[in-house]
């Protein structure tokens, strides 16, 4: 990933519309392209595949709802003066017997629907999963309610897909042919997958992961609800079947998850739990982009693909919330000096640098709040748990919190070395902003640096009446932060 480049922005918003074997979804885009922002996101519940996999054709009731939903999203994106809308159908479209004619009724709302072929499901899947988490080296699992599809990601690239007929619509008459777990096996064995996430994370792709997620972490009262790159652990489907038959805890209130999706949830378990033995995965990684995204992905620049997209959007947010526009990158170079962070934690402080000016217009007794919210609840990828954490550590000191965290289950998430590092940062990034007031010229001439066990800070000749009392009692707090003793 190239973190320093500077993103490419949309000037007007574009849109995806799913036709989907459960759902029709409108997303709407806008922002920087290489991670853009949701502006709108609409689902209807259509269920057309249910009646492909009953009769072999899209139920009327199914279509007409689907339909209405369709010329509610076309209206929609007209009023939103939305420049490109990619129209793409899956599964059960693909499959049904009637799927052409509904497809000439969709081109008559004035849409231009495309239908993906399996092995192009799979792919963009693959690819939306590699547009939030560039790293990704295993299996994807995109679960749809027609089929499931299969993806194999490492070295930033897709390398081969399959779709495979168990989508969760289909699964209650597989289930009821009784050797489930084997028959599942068969089918990922027959598609060249058999043990092929051996040690590798599992990557999962759909609503229907993302809301078993959801109960799992209500369920240990995960302290973080962020479902993208949440970790659950291998065994946890097993253990989450008794739950979903009414034989364990109680399901608690899931408000963030449909009703609707309630029924697909044991399917959806059943279905992991089978597909943790057929694939012998090392750990199960929850991704909250899918194919829409990997669409907006397979568009890009090989250029742009590269940018890192956590840093894009935090550079982004720092723009949009800060006052000095691209003050970050200046400060970060001028901190990094201090540590010697590997490529994971300086990535990290980059974006604690991009973030260090967002919350000034707050009051200032709530702008370490204000800090803290951003980072752990902000809409960032290529981030876990712990990174989320360390952000949150470093704004909470960067804008006068002290050096604890006030939410002890949160700050669990990360090491004690890792919350050490990241307040060091945040006493790092308030000397420089205290030192140069927001601007260039203060950190343009000065220097932070380590000599044995001191850290100096150098000021250019007449530049010297930058530092003032305040400037000296924060590197003094920087100094005692490291170990070192404080020189300027």
């Amino acid at each position: 990933m190239r973190p320093g480049l500077a993103p490419v922005f949309a000037e007007k918003p574009v849109a995806i519309i799913d036709i989907g074997s459960n759902s029709v979804r409108l997303v709407v885009y806008s922002g920087a392209t290489r991670i853009p922002s949701v502006i709108f996101n609409e689902k209807v519940l259509a269920g057309l595949g249910k009646g492909v996999g009953e009769t072999g054709a899209i139920a009327p009731e199914a279509e007409a709802r689907a339909l209405a939903a369709l010329a509610r999203f076309r209206l929609l994106i007209r009023q939103m003066k939305v420049v490109r809308t990619r129209t793409v159908a899956t599964a059960a479209v693909r499959e049904a017997t009637n799927g052409a004619a509904f497809l000439d009724r969709v081109t008559a709302l004035g849409l231009k629907p495309r239908i993906l072929s399996g092995e192009e499901e799979g792919k963009r899947a693959g690819q939306g999963v590699l547009s939030a988490i560039p790293e990704a080296n295993g299996l994807v699992g995109d679960l749809g309610g027609g089929s499931l599809e299969l993806v194999e990601v490492a070295g930033g690239r897709v390398l081969r897909s399959a779709s495979l007929p168990l989508g969760v619509l289909r699964l209650d008459a597989l289930a009821e042919k009784g050797n489930f777990a084997k028959r599942v096996a068969k089918a990922v064995a027959a598609a060249g997958f058999d043990g092929g996430c051996r040690g590798r994370p599992f990557y999962l792709v759909g609503g229907s992961w993302r809301a078993l997620a959801r109960l799992d972490m209500a369920l240990i009262e995960h302290p973080l609800p962020v479902t993208h790159q949440y970790d659950m652990p291998v065994g946890r489907p097993r253990e989450l079947r008794d739950v979903l038959r009414g034989e364990g805890p109680a399901i608690p209130d899931l408000g963030s998850v449909s009703i609707s999706r309630f029924p697909t949830l044991p399917n959806a378990n059943l279905l992991l739990e089978a597909l943790v033995g057929a694939l012998a995965p090392g750990g199960l990684i929850v991704s909250s982009f899918g194919i829409r995204e990997g669409l907006l992905y397979d568009e890009l620049p090989r250029a742009e693909r590269r940018l890192d997209p956590l840093i894009v959007a935090a550079r982004e947010a720092g723009a949009g919330l800060g006052r000095f526009a691209q003050h970050g990158d200046l400060l970060d170079r001028w901190i990094a000096p201090a540590f010697d962070d590997d490529p994971r934690c300086a990535r990290l402080r980059l974006a604690a640098c991009l973030l260090a000016d967002i919350a000034w217009a707050a009051h200032p007794d709530f702008r370490a709040e204000r800090g803290i919210d951003m980072a752990l609840h902000g809409n960032w990828v290529a981030i876990d748990a712990a990174g989320r954490v360390m952000l949150a550590q470093a704004l909470f000191c960067n804008f006068g919190g002290g050096r604890d965290l006030p939410y002890p289950a949160i700050a669990a998430l990360a090491t004690p070395a890792e919350l050490k590092r990241a307040t060091a940062w945040g006493y790092a990034m308030r000397l420089g902003q205290r030192l140069s007031g927001g601007v260039a010229a203060g950190l343009t001439r000065s220097r932070l640096g380590r000599e044995g066990d001191t850290l100096r800070l150098d000021i250019d000749r007449g530049a010297e009446g930058l530092v003032g009392e305040i400037v000296e009692r924060r590197l003094k707090s920087l100094a005692s932060a490291l170990g070192l003793k404080a020189a300027s």
